[in-house]
Formats: C-alpha cells, sequence, structure tokens
C-alpha cells in the first residue's frame, strides 16, 4: 500500500518563503519517489488539517520559529503521527543557539566565545571587543545577522528598527575570520563537508538563497586530517543535541591561525534547505544517494518518540 505522507511547508516564521520552495521540491521528490502527497500549508490550524488528511506520515519542510523549534515535533507526537526530523527536545536545543552552544561546549565541541543581551544593549555600545557578531538566539537561515568589523566606532542601530521580529534578546560572539564550511549527518552517517564561497561578506540570507549569491565547493578543498575532524564534530554535535534523521552543522575554518588553523562549530539546523540546489541533497549527492533515495529515507525513517 503506498504511503500517504502530509508535507508540511510554508509556516508562521520569517524562513516561510524558504519553506514554500523547500516543499515544493520535496513535494515533487516525493512523488517521484512513488508516494501520495499532500501538501499543507502549515497555520494555527495545523493540528485539525492534519486530523483530517489522517497521513501515515509527515514531512516536515518547515524552517523556523513554530516549524523547527519543537512546536510542530510536539503537535506531532500528541497527534502521534510518524515524522522526519529530530524531536521536540533536540530541536528546541539546535533552534536556540546559545543552549546548543553550552551542549557543545560539554561534549567538547570548539565554540566561540558568545555573551546575550537585550538588542538596546547592543545598539547602545560594544559588548564585545570588535570584530564580533550580532545574531538572534533562535532564528535561522543568517536572518538579522550583522558583522561588526574591528574598525567600527558604534554597533548597528539598525538592530532597533520598528520592524525587527526577530526577539528582544540576541546573541554577540567573536567573529572567526576565514572559510565557511557545512556537514551533513544522514541517521549516523556524516555526509561530505562542502566549503561556501560568497562575494557578500559572510554566508547570508541573501548568499543562500539569490541566483548566483554563492558558490559550493564539494569536497572542500582541505588536508585530509581537517576534513575528517569537520565530519566527525559534525556527528558529534548531531549526538549531543540528540538528533534524528538528517542534520546540517555548519563550521568557521580559520586556516591562518596556528599550525592546524582554528575550527568551530557555529550552529546545528535540524531542518535544512531542501531544494535540489541545497547543501543537504548536493552532499547526499556526493554520496550517492539521488534527491529522490533522500526523501524516501527520510519518510522511512520518521518516526514518533524521536
Amino acid at each position: 500500500m503506498t504511503k500517504h505522507v502530509a508535507l508540511l511547508q510554508g509556516g508562521l516564521s520569517n524562513e516561510r518563503s524558504v519553506s514554500l520552495a523547500s516543499g515544493k521540491a520535496c513535494g515533487v521528490a516525493l512523488r517521484n519517489a512513488g508516494y501520495r502527497v499532500t501538501e499543507v500549508d502549515v497555520g494555527f490550524d495545523v493540528a485539525e488539517r492534519l486530523r483530517e488528511i489522517a497521513p501515515d506520515v509527515v514531512f516536515n519542510a518547515l524552517h523556523g520559529p513554530y516549524g523547527e523549534d519543537g512546536t510542530i515535533q510536539g503537535v506531532l507526537e500528541f497527534l502521534r503521527i510518524p515524522y522526519t526530523h529530530s524531536g521536540v527536545l533536540a530541536s528546541s536545543l539546535a533552534m536556540n543557539k546559545h543552549q546548543a552552544k553550552i551542549m557543545f561546549r560539554a561534549a567538547g565541541i570548539p565554540v566561540t566565545d558568545h555573551t546575550v543581551v537585550d538588542r538596546a544593549e547592543v545598539a547602545r555600545a560594544h559588548v564585545m571587543e570588535p570584530p564580533y557578531v550580532i545574531k538572534p538566539v533562535s532564528d535561522g537561515s543568517s536572518v538579522g545577522v550583522f558583522i561588526v568589523k574591528a574598525d567600527q566606532s558604534h554597533p548597528p542601530q539598525e538592530i532597533l528598527r520598528e520592524d525587527w521580529n526577530a526577539g528582544e534578546e540576541v546573541m554577540v560572539e567573536r567573529f572567526i575570520g576565514g572559510r565557511d564550511l557545512t556537514c551533513s549527518v544522514m541517521g549516523d552517517v556524516a555526509l561530505g563537508v562542502t566549503e561556501m564561497i560568497t562575494d557578500l561578506g559572510f554566508y547570508n540570507f541573501e548568499a543562500k538563497y539569490a541566483k548566483g549569491g554563492s558558490s559550493h565547493i564539494i569536497p572542500a578543498q582541505l588536508e585530509p586530517k581537517i576534513y575528517d575532524k569537520v565530519q566527525n564534530m559534525a556527528l558529534k554535535a548531531h549526538a549531543a543535541l540528540g538528533c534524528r534523521g538528517v542534520t546540517r552543522t555548519d563550521f568557521r575554518f580559520n586556516d591562518q591561525a596556528g599550525k592546524d588553523g582554528e575550527l568551530v562549530c557555529l550552529e546545528l539546523n535540524t531542518q535544512p534547505g531542501m531544494t535540489e540546489t541545497s547543501l543537504v541533497p548536493e552532499q547526499a549527492q556526493h554520496a550517492g544517494h539521488s534527491f529522490e533515495d533522500l526523501v524516501a529515507w527520510m519518510v522511512e525513517d520518521a518516526s514518533c518518540n524521536r
């Protein structure tokens, strides 16, 4: 019997447009893989919609708050519908960058020094010696991220804009120069390491999603011991938060710092982008898994109690 998959997309976060793109691509791939698919543009009535649809499995293509912070995962646990990706606790921990760093540090994974402060305080004066990075504590896709350079006399005042909707607390962390790297985990296997290259200063929202905003190099051109270290750290980060299914962990590597350089873990994504040109499908393809194979694996891996 063909499995009926409810594909959750859209949603209520700043990353709605990204989720719709992921959902569109995953819908095509799931149908090509032989599943019956019903798309659900998620709102506050999602529980009622899912009761009406009565799917065998939920494929979660949501991004951002409500979709990858444990909220929808709790609804699905209550409804007892098997779902993809990580469960309530792992999703909540990963979404909160401050809490995730605490867990990473406890697991021996190197992270940047940081502090969590009110955004009004951040705008008033430097709370850390520049250069540093300001980012929302709980948001994704590099939304609301500012890099404060070493010669910048005052913090960015844009953080006080009236349309800011990424929370009143922000994280300020030490800036690490160098290369942007990422590595996905599929179950208990680390996939390839990708380097993201952009002319936009860092791998921000535009670099991720605008046409020509960045280029991806897989496998990243690294010394074998550094390549292996990134993969091992991705596995450790996945395990430290108790993640399931597919995750993607982002790193910064300064190859000019000391003999072996400085490699730090920035964050882990429990709901990474899922278009055919996104990083996870690219890494899966590099490992020999087609996009259809990848989404099918995720459906078959789905469960409750994640």
